[in-house]
């Protein structure tokens, strides 16, 4: 549980786990970020890690511009860390900033239409109650005596109630059916106009754009205005009278018992006026949702008010419930009081989940809890000793694997679900890679590059995933001390050697490595023939010397050195190998004749055989040999930085040979997330790599590629560059050649569109001309009448001169795929947001 990575460790040679890299002579690292608390031990074997080398200057903690980002994520108090746990990260689409998202629905538009619709019906229904209301509506009287005796009215009268026998003194029957049919009538009037004016749906739709608190208010205020409209005596303000809902329903009890003395029971009295009240506040509190509101409040009197007996589901994500779920209550309570307490950051809440769930899946839950008992917050800890990077330049939530790079904008294009939301990025849409385009100082670097190299440094923390960062030439990317291996190469200072390699055993497998980086971008030389001509080679070398040769040897074997020939041939027939022996031959034939791509592979090696690089690529100089291979089994960062300045070609050679060992080492089945970021892919892509590509999305891997310009790739692989990437990004200031790449890899959409055409008004009666013609020396205009055609059409998402002319700068237009086939189409994004 504990270990520091080096059991069974492969590719780095005779340092299977790189300790954090810097130049000769700088005092081993500390194992913590700053301003992250102490904590019980280190990794086994890993000094303390300095914030500097000696006598450099002290580094700022953030970048110019940028606001300090505290180390403990999410805030420095006690209870930050708990309360970013327990933040809500609802589901969204791929690219939407989960932390504290908060889903919103397209609003329905209210249109006048509707407005009169919901006013024309509540003004007839006031004018027909009036009618009522003073007898002046047709056949009133008629229709009550069809459902009344006979005996209840006088004779020759409509409606003119009198005393009937059998009934109390003092009651008139049919003066109290007359109330009641005043509240029925009532009452059927409200519900005509409720529905003819879609009075439930206008108000839903003002009240779902309103926040919880706000929404209750409003609802409760429109109930105590219905009430003053029932009770207007318990409003001393409002002088109106009545509407008929007590009184008819007083005049019905009456009729029923054939007395008052209800009425005289103040028990029954209140009784009733208790359930009206009730009957009209339950709608408004339907309305404006109350009780969702209450349990909202009852949930925030905190974790504490949970049943000692909740489930996993009903607990905040700070008191561990996975844990407590698996019957580990004791760890959970340790880790939380770690939260709380202060002492766990993000990282470390991300990678100890992490090691829980790794365990459980091997059964292995003894080392975990061992661990964690020991350690605390600092179990499981990263093979380097750190739990965290010693600054932070943009705003990260390791619990989703999320690195914030933007905001989407507010425009025509945006659906309503991206607006108002974050921009983010992770391995869920990395995993099918993103080409990025843009020209020099539109941001690729600032606002892309860094943020996500800084995101897959920190989750390579939690032991979710590896990371190898190709620095453009003399910009490299983030902090030394944010890195486990730093490969300068040509500085004689590097810690670090890249094995050209990638500690392969296999001749093919050698071959095909360095064939792709030698002679991938060349048209006039097949990568298939120069990888057997290399493995010719490199095969008889290895089976006589144990090895592969150095660049240098390798050169001289191309090139067809008799000496260095004849030794080879002298010693496979001296072991009896005639395989290799054969393989030999076969390339001694092929040396000097025609397609031969031993000198063009010979050229593009002279290109490494320079003093600049003779300590490099196993040429025995002083750095530690790193392997590639490594990634596939420990969760390392490494950035390899290029040389400054003149060796462009050498450094797109050793890019492309990066590029191809990165393909082959992630074939290798491992748990963690593995990314290749290229800062700039200038003459990176060849045909065998965009298939390989291709091939990263099933194999837990991907790549981060940035072009100046979509022309530093041979045009036959614009198309199936586009295809191969699953998220594309175009930056401000891209030309009009890039842009109508983007814009034919986006294709084209739906879109509803309204003509109108104003047709002249010729009239054949002459007063109707004459007024026409008033009409226009009056206005200056003819006569028209106007046609109205919509129809659907099918548009461009973003066409060229839109990518060219309608980005701001600071934006960029992004379209993602995630690794399950979710798409978000190509969106405009604020980076300075």
């Amino acid at each position: 549980m504990d270990s520091d990575g080096t059991q069974d460790a492969r590719g780095t040679h005779a340092h299977p786990v790189p300790r954090p890299a810097g130049p000769p002579g700088v005092p081993p690292p500390p194992g913590r970020a700053p301003g992250v608390p102490p904590y019980s031990g280190t990794a086994p074997g890993v000094p303390p890690r300095p914030g500097t080398a000696p006598g450099a200057p002290p580094r700022p903690g953030t970048a110019p511009g940028v606001p300090p980002v505290p180390a403990q994520a999410p805030g420095g108090a006690p209870s930050a860390v708990a309360a970013w746990l327990d933040e809500e990260r609802p589901a969204a689409r791929p690219g939407v900033w989960r932390l504290g998202h908060r889903p919103k629905e397209a609003p329905e538009k209210i249109t006048p239409v509707t407005i009169a619709g919901l006013l024309i019906p509540l003004v007839l229904a006031l004018g027909v109650w009036s009618l009522w209301e003073r007898g002046y509506l047709p056949y009133k009287g008629t229709i009550l005596r069809m459902f009344s005796p006979n005996d209840w009215w006088w004779p020759l009268t409509v409606s003119s109630p009198r005393p009937v026998e059998g009934w109390s003194p003092g009651v008139l029957p049919g003066e109290h059916y007359l109330v009641v049919a005043d509240g029925v009538f009532f009452g059927l009037l409200v519900c005509a106009v409720a529905m003819l004016g879609s009075w439930r749906a206008i108000l839903r739709h003002y009240m779902d754009r309103l926040s919880p608190p706000v929404r209750v208010l409003a609802s409760a205020g429109l109930a105590l205005f219905a009430l003053s409209l029932v009770f207007p005596e318990a409003f001393p303000v409002v002088g109106w009278s009545a509407v008929p809902v007590v009184d008819p329903l007083l005049s019905l009890f009456v009729l029923f018992t054939d007395s008052y003395d209800l009425m005289a029971s103040t028990l029954f009295t209140y009784t009733l006026y208790t359930v009206v009240t009730l009957l009209v506040v339950w709608p408004f509190a339907r309305l404006g949702n109350w009780r969702a509101y209450a349990r909202e409040l009852l949930d925030r009197q905190g974790p504490e008010a949970a049943a000692p007996g909740a489930g996993p589901a009903e607990r905040p994500r700070s008191h561990w419930p996975l844990l407590r779920e698996a019957g580990q209550h004791d760890l959970a309570d340790l880790l939380t009081a770690e939260v709380t307490g202060g002492r766990m950051n993000d990282v470390d809440c991300v990678r100890v989940e992490r090691a829980f769930e790794s365990a459980r899946r091997e059964a292995a839950l003894g080392g975990f809890r061992d661990g964690v008992l020991r350690r605390g917050g600092a179990a499981a800890t990263h093979p380097s000793g750190a739990r965290d990077l010693p600054r932070r330049t943009a705003r990260h939530d390791l619990l989703t694997g999320q690195v914030r790079i933007g905001r989407w904008a507010e425009s025509e294009r945006t659906p309503h679900s991206y607006r108002e939301a974050g921009a983010a990025l992770g391995p869920d849409v990395l995993g099918t890679s993103l080409l990025a385009v843009g020209p020099s100082g539109a941001g690729k670097t600032r606002t892309l590059v860094e943020p996500v190299t800084e995101a897959l440094a920190l989750q390579a923390l939690t032991g979710s995933c590896a990371v190898v960062a190709v620095s453009a030439a003399g910009n490299p990317l983030g902090a030394d001390d944010s890195f486990d291996v730093i490969v300068r190469v040509g500085d004689p200072s590097s810690v670090h050697d890249l094995d050209p390699y990638a500690e392969t055993e296999d001749p093919d497998e050698a071959a095909e490595f360095l064939a792709e980086a030698l002679v991938g971008d060349l048209e006039t030389v097949s990568a298939q023939s120069a990888g057997t001509a290399l493995a010719q080679l490199l095969g008889p070398f290895h089976a006589v010397h144990g090895r592969f040769p150095t660049l240098p040897e390798l050169r001289e074997l191309l090139e067809g050195e008799e000496s260095a020939l004849n030794s080879l041939r002298e010693a496979l027939a001296a072991s009896g190998n005639e395989l290799m022996r054969r393989e030999l031959e076969a390339r001694l034939r092929q040396t000097g004749r025609h397609g031969d791509p031993g000198r063009a592979l010979a050229d593009r090696l002279s290109l490494l055989n320079r003093p600049l690089f003779a300590d490099f690529f196993g040429g025995g100089g002083p750095g530690r040999p790193f392997s590639l291979r490594a990634l596939a089994h420990h969760p390392l960062r490494v950035r390899i930085d290029l040389p400054e300045r003149g060796h462009e070609e050498a450094c797109r050679l050793i890019t492309r040979l990066v590029l191809a060992q990165f393909h082959a080492v992630v074939r290798t089945r491992r748990a963690h997330f593995a990314c290749l970021v290229l800062d700039d892919a200038t003459g990176t892509i060849t045909t065998e790599s965009v298939r390989r590509i291709q091939r990263l999305r099933s194999q837990n891997a991907g790549v981060l590629l940035t072009l100046r310009t979509i022309g530093d790739v041979p045009e036959a692989l614009h198309g199936p560059l586009y295809g191969a990437v699953g998220c594309r990004m175009a930056f401000c200031g891209v030309t009009t050649w890039d842009g109508s790449r983007f814009a034919q890899t986006w294709g084209t959409e739906w879109v509803e569109t309204t003509e109108v055409a104003k047709h002249t008004v010729f009239a054949d009666q002459p007063m109707t001309r004459a007024i026409h013609k008033l009409r226009k020396l009056m206005t200056g205009r003819a006569v028209t009448t106007d046609a109205v055609t919509v129809r659907q059409v099918e548009r461009e998402r973003w066409s060229a001169s839109e990518l060219t002319q309608a980005v701001p700068p600071g934006h960029a237009v992004l379209s993602l795929i995630d690794v399950e086939g979710r798409h978000t189409p190509p969106l405009l994004v604020d980076l300075r947001a």
